[in-house]
């Protein structure tokens, strides 16, 4: 006879899992039951998911690492070397130092007018009037050398004898002038406004 009103319904349920408990059999039987369709149903679900229940990832397919390979360097062949550059020609040099024979008579004039305006000059002649004198044969430079020179105390008076070059090089020359009381040693340079004396020495 069927069950019809809720109060019949629940004796049922409770009747049902009340069973397994019964006896130790019961119980045992139940369980294997469970146990029976749970495995069923987790082959079914794997099988349904294509095996991904077996928890594995497929592996990553990795690209191929490119294989590099050196050229080897061809042999150099020297018939395909360039050819060197010309180089221009060199202008030949002017050589330090000249032969006094072609010492310049220019500088050698300016050399005997230098020695006779240096000479000591008349008593009571002004030093500047005395170093105006120079300017005219002596280089810039070295009229504010003279500046500090006493011409008082110069003891040559006068020119004694031609200038003589000593030493020539393409743009100074060494001259000698003898005086009454000593040789100066000039050295005379070729310049923008002609040759200036630029330094002497005592001998």
């Amino acid at each position: 006879m069927p069950i019809r009103t809720p109060r019949g319904r629940a004796a049922a349920y409770r009747g049902l899992w009340q069973w397994p408990l019964r006896s130790p059999a019961r119980l045992a039987m139940t369980l294997v039951v469970v146990a029976a369709l749970a495995a069923g149903l987790s082959f079914a679900l794997t099988a349904a998911g294509g095996g991904s229940a077996s928890g594995k990832i497929p592996p990553i397919a990795m690209a191929p690492t490119p294989t590099y390979r050196s050229t080897p360097q061809q042999p150099l062949n020297p018939s395909s070397s360039p050819a060197p550059t010309a180089l221009p020609p060199v202008a030949e040099l002017q050589p330090t130092a000249l032969p006094v024979s072609q010492a310049p008579q220019a500088a050698l004039d300016v050399a005997a007018a230098w020695t006779a305006a240096w000479v000591r000059p008349p008593a009571g002649t002004p030093a500047g009037q005395w170093l105006e004198g120079l300017r005219a044969t002596t280089t810039p430079e070295y009229m504010g050398v003279l500046a500090g020179v006493d011409p008082g105390n110069i003891p040559s008076t006068k020119v004694t004898g031609p200038p003589k070059a000593v030493s020539v090089s393409p743009k100074s020359v060494r001259v000698e002038v003898p005086t009454d009381a000593l040789t100066l040693t000039e050295v005379l340079i070729n310049s923008d406004v002609g040759w200036r004396v630029s330094s002497y020495e005592r001998t």
